[in-house]
């Protein structure tokens, strides 16, 4: 016996270290680019992400924008999951991605929000009320949601009443986290930011329709660093499948 076992336990253990290596080889890290407006289903999607496929997520969060610059200055992200879909489109365009890898993972909603219990009306009437200080949204150049809040304001004509009370954050976390910590009576949102299962779940809102502003449809796209990561082919396929979907509608997004 002690001679067998020494004739293949070298065999033994080289089999073990092939299969080690590849899956080792197999299991890849993904670095993402990620609006900031999807920080709680991407956590909620790389959870399931890594434990069925094997590959990491590691990602970085704020406002389009900035990634937009970040990526055009060589920051090493290799899939980025955007607020919108033209900068993606013009990150395309000037040859930066993937060819074919763009698509649209979620369509978001906006909603007009205060942490306290019924401050905010279910049609919005409080804007008009005009009894507020501070209106939080996000900076409209670099994120998508600020944007669409000044065309809600525009559309309501309240454009000018407002312009004094407009608390800005830098991406719609900032934006947030003005109203939750009170610094804003209320402020924009994004409905992901605050709604989970069907329902808010804290302090009141309004669900501010779609029609009121130009369509959030959300871009994901490999860049040009991902272009032979398996995990960026990996994450991209995944978000398409019915396991991501159904965690990103419980947020209150649309596909």
């Amino acid at each position: 016996m002690t001679i067998r076992a020494s004739r293949f336990a070298p065999t033994c253990l080289a089999t073990l270290l092939a299969v080690f290596a590849v899956g080792a080889a197999q299991a890849d890290e993904v670095q993402v680019a990620v609006a900031a407006n999807f920080t709680a289903p991407i956590q909620a999607i790389a959870a399931d992400f890594e434990k069925d496929t094997g590959h990491k997520l590691v990602a970085a969060y704020g406002a389009t924008g900035q990634f937009y610059t970040q990526i055009k200055n060589g920051a090493p992200f290799e899939v980025f999951l955007s607020a919108d879909d033209t900068t993606p489109e013009k990150l395309e365009k000037e040859g930066d991605t993937v060819k074919g890898s763009r698509f649209t993972y979620a369509i978001g909603t906006l909603a007009l929000w205060s942490a306290k219990e019924g401050y905010v009306d279910a049609k919005g009437e409080v804007l008009k009320k005009n009894e507020y200080q501070h209106l939080s949204i996000a900076n409209p150049k670099a994120a998508p949601y600020g944007l669409a809040a000044t065309q809600v304001l525009e559309k309501l004509k309240l454009t000018e009443a407002t312009k004094t009370k407009i608390v800005e954050g830098q991406n719609i976390t900032q934006a947030y986290q003005f109203v939750s910590t009170g610094n804003a009576e209320l402020g924009f949102v994004a409905l992901s930011q605050i709604f989970k299962d069907g329902k808010v779940t804290s302090g009141s809102a309004w669900i501010v329709p779609a029609s009121m502003h130009d369509p959030i449809k959300q871009d994901a796209v490999i860049l040009n660093k991902g272009k032979d990561n398996a995990a960026a082919k990996a994450l991209v396929e995944y978000l398409k499948g019915p396991k991501a979907a159904a965690v990103i509608k419980s947020y209150g997004y649309q596909l």
